[in-house]
């Protein structure tokens, strides 16, 4: 009959197997281009796996701009909802984080001076 200690230990051992199997071991940066609304499931999929993307929307609003603000609103609100990150990389990209990365954004000064204008 085997004793309790080697049965706690491979217990725990059997633990530390689901934990790393249970914890993504890399994250990944991804760059893809966002074609169709379709896609934005296996969006959603990386992210919940641990992985960085860099969408490409440019395909998207080439075929309807209103394809793209509702996918742009349901990325935010699903990034939201995981604890993720969204940010805009210029005028043709989007970058979304997983939850344990944070997109860092310089915060302007707001100055008390007047702002000057044209005479």
């Amino acid at each position: 009959m085997p004793g309790l200690g080697g049965i706690l230990r491979k217990s725990r051992k059997e633990e530390k197997e689901v934990e790393v199997k249970n914890s993504p071991s890399k994250t990944y940066l991804k760059a893809m281009p966002l074609r169709d609304l379709t896609e934005l499931e296996n969006v959603k999929t990386e992210i919940k796996s641990g992985n960085i993307l860099i969408l490409r929307i440019t395909p998207l609003a080439v075929k309807s701009i209103d394809d793209v603000k509702h996918a742009i609103n349901e990325l935010c609100e699903f990034a939201e909802s995981v604890g993720g990150d969204v940010a805009r990389l210029g005028e043709e990209r989007v970058v979304i984080c997983p939850k344990n990365v944070r997109i860092w954004r310089e915060k302007t000064p707001i100055s008390s001076e007047p702002i000057p204008t044209a005479a």
